[in-house]
């Protein structure tokens, strides 16, 4: 039996925070259906073996998502080599976590930026190519976007900022024929993840969730669900699919929320204090290390 070509074939796919974890799984699962892929991250190596190990018209470029001038130059870039893109996707994001009375207000403020500025930066350098290709915006979002945790306030302020900015902006493009999707997705096997879990208050808050919502799902999972989805041009996407169910009780979370943080909170306070955690993953640290290039410590 003849197997149809995938509707992405031959379009041009943009990907921020390809380097690693969702993002490289989504580039590998675009390419694998024909696309050819502009690769944008922070981490010039390891883009570069990314797109080394792909097949198929795949490019890469070291870049800060909120860096406008740079992106610009990307931008075009992008065009020259690969053609106007179909398919734009801000995946790019950085998570810290710890109370945030004492937290350092420069990384607080960098999640908001890479998250939420960064996302629309990429929306803003893309945009007019999607007019011309009538194309597709996907931002990812997550259960954060819905319920917000503590100890994590700069990334749940970001992912729900992102998610009002994709609903104002898959308004305003409608009739110019370019879909804007949101991507709700719960905890995905990324480095970031894996080093929230590293910290014991993190780990714990995480284990108090109901079973299905602490369960933690393969990147090439999550990247095969936000392919098919925009393969479909679907205004939302949920990975796994039990979070649409969120919505419907979402003004009821905050509250139960709090409830359970009372409680839990000082018995984790007294078991280990609580401290910042700085950039999680290997993805914040190459951000970090790319704003700030002193020799490392340790």
């Amino acid at each position: 039996m003849r197997v149809a070509r995938s509707p992405l074939h031959g379009r041009t796919a943009v990907v921020t925070g390809a380097a690693r974890g969702l993002g490289e799984a989504t580039v590998r699962d675009l390419a694998g259906r024909g696309a050819k892929v502009a690769l944008l991250g922070r981490e010039e190596r390891t883009l570069a073996r990314v797109r080394d190990s792909l097949q198929g018209d795949c490019e890469c470029w070291e870049v800060d998502v909120t860096d406008d001038r740079r992106m610009a130059r990307v931008g075009a870039d992008v065009r020259a080599r690969l053609g106007p893109p179909s398919i734009v996707i801000a995946n790019a994001g950085v998570a810290e976590g710890g109370p945030f009375a004492e937290s350092d207000p420069a990384v607080w403020r960098r999640v908001i930026e890479v998250n939420l500025l960064g996302s629309a930066t990429t929306a803003r350098t893309f945009m007019k190519d999607l007019f011309g290709t009538r194309g597709y915006f996907l931002q990812v979002a997550s259960l954060a976007s819905i319920g917000a945790a503590p100890m994590m306030s700069a990334y749940c302020a970001s992912k729900a900022g992102v998610e009002s900015f994709a609903h104002s902006l898959r308004a305003e493009v409608a009739h110019r024929h370019v879909g804007v999707g949101i991507a709700y997705i719960n905890w995905t096997d990324t480095d970031m993840v894996r080093d929230a879990d590293a910290h014991a208050v993190l780990r714990e808050l995480r284990g108090h969730m109901p079973p299905p919502a602490r369960r933690v799902y393969p990147a090439a999972y999550v990247a095969r669900r936000l392919v098919d989805a925009i393969e479909r041009r679907r205004p939302t996407v949920y990975v796994p699919r039990w979070l649409r169910s969120t919505q419907l009780v979402r003004a009821a979370m905050p509250p139960v929320v709090t409830l359970l943080s009372r409680r839990e909170l000082p018995r984790l306070d007294a078991v280990e204090p609580f401290e910042a955690t700085g950039l999680l993953g290997a993805g914040g640290q190459a951000d970090r290390a790319a704003r700030d290039p002193g020799p490392a410590s340790g």
